[in-house]
């Protein structure tokens, strides 16, 4: 007997929906460079965007039988995270599975195989991220762990972490520092905005970022 594990902590719905008002990249720099997923996982549509707490689930290559049954335990608002191990030659998740995860009110998928039936995902709008986008059908055949801590994209993925992505990429936030990041996250978009606002009144790049004294220590020279 194989048993898995469906309960954990999920922040606070409020402090998801605060996160989820700042980019990927904003966080990922907020939180010290940190958190981001391999490039490769990108969104089949580039307007798709995510952000909730991940259902973390661990499927065999070519398999997605763990998948379907994350989805049918996964509570609403929640992100699917799949790891099955970067195998690109796999359509494991296509149009049908997609209108049973928006029947259940999901939030998105993120997964490190592939996705097929591309066209119908993005009429349909289901928030989906993955590694490649692949025609090749799957069986159902092996079980595995479910809510528990998973690799994807270089990354651990712990259940309840609060996942967002849009169309640059996909970060992770571990449960515990949420509110942090909101904080800093803001700090960082009003920092930016002071930027923009100063090459708009004329100022350089170089006079905004305070590069001239690093650009001397380093040498360089400019003949203008």
């Amino acid at each position: 007997m194989i048993r898995v594990n469906t309960k954990f902590d999920r922040p606070a719905p409020a402090l998801v929906e605060q996160l989820g008002k700042y980019s990927a990249a904003t966080i990922h720099e907020a939180q010290g460079r940190l958190g981001a997923l391999d490039s490769m996982i990108k969104p089949v549509d580039p307007a798709m965007s995510l952000c909730g707490p991940a259902f973390t689930v661990r499927c065999a290559p070519r398999d997605n039988i763990m998948l379907q049954v994350a989805i049918a335990h996964a509570q609403p608002g929640d992100v699917i995270v799949v790891s099955a191990g970067e195998y690109a030659e796999a359509g494991s998740f296509g149009d049908v599975l997609a209108n049973a995860c928006v029947a259940k009110g999901l939030g998105g998928l993120v997964t490190d195989t592939g996705v097929r039936d591309t066209r119908e995902l993005r009429e349909l709008g289901f928030p989906v991220f993955s590694f490649s986008v692949c025609m090749k059908g799957t069986v159902k055949e092996t079980v595995g762990p479910m809510a528990e801590p998973v690799l994807i994209g270089g990354e651990i993925v712990n259940p309840g972490d609060v996942v967002r992505a849009d169309a640059d990429g996909v970060v992770v936030v571990r449960r515990d520092d949420v509110a942090e990041v909101i904080s800093k996250s803001q700090a960082r978009v009003e920092a930016e905005d002071a930027y923009i606002a100063a090459y708009r009144s004329g100022k350089s790049v170089i006079e905004v970022s305070n590069l001239a004294a690093v650009l001397e220590a380093k040498g360089l020279v400019i003949d203008s």
